[in-house]
This record gives structure tokens, sequence and C-alpha cells, in this order.
């Protein structure tokens, strides 16, 4: 595992894995909640729009309505409140670069729902971004979309800095301070250690501590 210190976007450009035979990279990006993750993910694919694409894990949310039936929908964002296998099985597919176009789902976060067939992704790209609490995660379904990544990127950020910019994030969406900072503290920390504990599984770790990402 390789530690590198990531200030600037432009740097990430040395950092992608390439290909060498036409065939397609996926690259994944983990971290704690609020860690950046979607900053990176954007920053990467920023770097040629043409032939790089992001599809990111938050589109398997379960929606409201699953996770009320299941009796987690005070739990939400928990790994068991994600479709996994049904993220493994988009991977799969993206990762054999079919000659259509691939349709994603993505996460609407001002509805705080999932979108189906959101994100199209063409035949041409030739990297895939995907990013995420739970890719490294030793579990039934996260095991298997760890699988069909080719390289994983861990982001590492000051813990303070980060439980700031996620309050900042849920009363921009809607939640009072209050609120904000119970369900930072009752379900985003627990999520975040979890995280924390598939640190050492990741091929590179991306020190952003000189890189403050603009969203909260």
């Amino acid at each position: 595992m390789i530690v590198t210190p990531v200030s600037d976007p432009r740097q990430l450009a040395a950092l992608l894995p390439r290909a060498t035979d036409g065939s397609r990279f996926l690259l994944g990006i983990v971290g704690a909640p609020g860690a950046g993750k979607s900053t990176v993910a954007e920053a990467v694919v920023g770097l040629d729009t043409a032939a790089y694409a992001s599809v990111p894990m938050d589109g398997f949310h379960l929606a409201d309505q699953a996770l009320r039936t299941l009796g987690l929908l005070d739990r939400k964002g928990t790994p068991e409140t994600f479709d996994a296998h049904g993220y493994a099985a988009l991977l799969s597919r993206l990762h054999g670069r079919p000659d259509h176009v691939l349709y994603a789902p993505a996460f609407e976060r001002t509805l705080e729902q999932p979108l189906a067939n959101a994100l199209p992704v063409p035949p041409s790209s030739t990297l895939i971004v995907t990013e995420g609490n739970y890719l490294l995660l030793d579990a039934p379904g996260w095991r298997e979309a760890r699988d069909r990544l080719d390289e994983v990127w861990f982001i590492d950020v000051d813990p303070d800095v980060r439980r700031a910019r996620l309050i900042a994030r849920h009363v921009l969406f809607g939640k009072t301070p209050a609120a904000a900072e119970e369900w930072v503290r009752r379900v985003d920390e627990p999520n975040a250690d979890l995280v924390a504990a598939t640190r050492d599984r990741a091929d590179r770790v991306l020190d952003l501590s000189g890189w403050q990402p603009a969203r909260p």
C-alpha cells in the first residue's frame, strides 16, 4: 500500500492506472462519510470527460419504501441499506465493456432517493470511477464488488474536518443543526469506524490534508 499526499487535483493524473491493450479500468475510491470521495472522483473524471465516467456506489441505496419494510430507515447509509449484490453485478457488466451504453443509477440528495438509469456510460469510456464507503468491506456482495475493481484508493482526511463537513451537508439538505449532529454521532461515525478498518486493503492511500474540497 502506497501513501500519497495530494494537494492539487492535477496530481491525480499521474496516479491513474493505464490500459495498454484497449481494455477498460475500474477505479474505486473509498473513505469514510465526508472524506471527500465525490470531490476526488469528480476531479479524476474531469481530467478527461470524453474517456472517463463516474458511477457512484450511492445509486445502490435502497429506496425509503424498501427500508421501511425492512425496518432500516433509521439506519440509512449503513452497509445493509444498500443493494451490494446489484452494485457488484453492474460493475461486472461495466468491466466487460459492452458495445452499447449501460445505464447506472444515481442518488439524488435533494430527494434522498436513488434514481434508476440516470447515468449513461458509453462504450467509449476507458476508465470508470466508482466511489463509496464500503468498497473494501469483507462481506457478501461487497467482496464481489471489490473483485470487479482493478484498483482502489482510500481517502484520508482530518476527522474533525470530515465531521464538520458532514454536519454542514446534512443541514444543507434539510436537517436542523441539532439533528445533523445527532445523525453524525449515531450513524455516520460508526460507519466511519467500519470504513477505517478497511484502510489496509486499499492499493493506495491519498492524504488530502493539504487539499480542502469546496463542497460541505
